[in-house]
């Protein structure tokens, strides 16, 4: 490796593509028990944490601290090495902000060595994405300045579009009104959600029941989708493998040489959109 690849739980990396990446744990809290969540999705228990927030448990999360960055960032500019970290969105965590104000100080103590903090605007396989590709680049031995720019300019073409089960996982996070909440609860609403060019999280579109959202997404991805050599999906699923299967299906149908990884949604972000949450995550034209 050229250069030291970062990211952390929250971008939801199975242990088979963790080549050259070093995950940083996320904190967060259960019915007022810390957990530390290392990031290996792999092992991660989803079924009992969906169905825990389920019946009413509270997970509170928060942000990577400017510590924790310094802590594992120091071993390795001492070595002799550049760093290179894709953060979540600044959008929807501070994390990015944590992570930039350690950087600067890294740099200063370390003159001759590169820091370079990139912020993915998504979160989930949206920052996976990046990270497979920052590593492939360290792995084929570009330099952390030169890959730099590439993953920098490869962020508006991470595509992520997702829905939810579960209106009032977002109500509590102020992603929509209590009134919209309960108006789309009611009439079956199914928003079509995904990381805009700001790393926020909006609605692009809404319908009627899952089966149409699981269509809408797949709308999404075949007007969205880019030929590319890079030709990877991801799918991640709030303890809903079945409906996942099925996307995995119908992306297939789209491109028959989509090499498609489907798993559990990471409880970091988990918990902000709920069990029941489908996403698809893929290289794209656009946002």
């Amino acid at each position: 490796m050229s250069f030291a690849v970062f990211t952390d739980g929250s971008a939801n990396l199975p242990k088979k593509l963790l080549d050259g990446i070093s995950l940083l744990p996320c904190d967060y809290v259960v019915n007022g028990e810390p957990v530390t969540y290392m990031g290996d999705v792999d092992s991660f228990d989803a079924h009992p944490f969906y169905e825990g927030l389920k019946n009413g448990d509270v997970v509170k999360t928060s942000l990577l601290n400017t510590q924790l960055f310094l802590t594992h960032f120091t071993p390795v500019l001492e070595a002799g090495q550049d760093v290179m970290y894709v953060s979540m969105s600044s959008g929807i965590s501070g994390t990015y902000n944590a992570a930039i104000a350690a950087a600067q100080e890294l740099m200063e103590e370390f003159p001759d060595r590169f820091v370079h903090i990139v912020d993915s605007k998504g979160c989930g396989f949206g920052t996976g994405l990046l990270v497979l590709k920052a590593a492939k680049l360290s792995r084929d031995g570009m330099s952390c300045r030169e890959a730099s720019k590439i993953i920098d300019d490869a962020v508006p073409h991470a595509c992520q579009y997702f829905t939810v089960d579960d209106l009032n996982f977002l109500k509590k996070t102020g992603r929509v009104s209590g009134v919209t909440a309960a108006i789309g609860t009611v009439l079956n609403i199914k928003p079509i959600l995904f990381g805009d060019s700001t790393g926020h999280i909006v609605s692009c579109s809404k319908v009627r029941g899952r089966k149409s959202a699981i269509q809408e997404i797949i709308r999404k991805y075949t007007e969205k989708r880019m030929d590319t050599d890079d030709d990877v999906v991801f799918i991640s699923h709030g303890d809903c493998l079945d409906e996942a299967n099925t996307l995995a299906g119908l992306v297939a149908g789209v491109d028959p040489n989509a090499r498609i990884t489907v798993c559990q949604h990471e409880p970091f972000s988990g918990a902000h959109v709920g069990p029941g949450m489908l996403a698809l995550f893929f290289w794209g034209k656009e946002r």
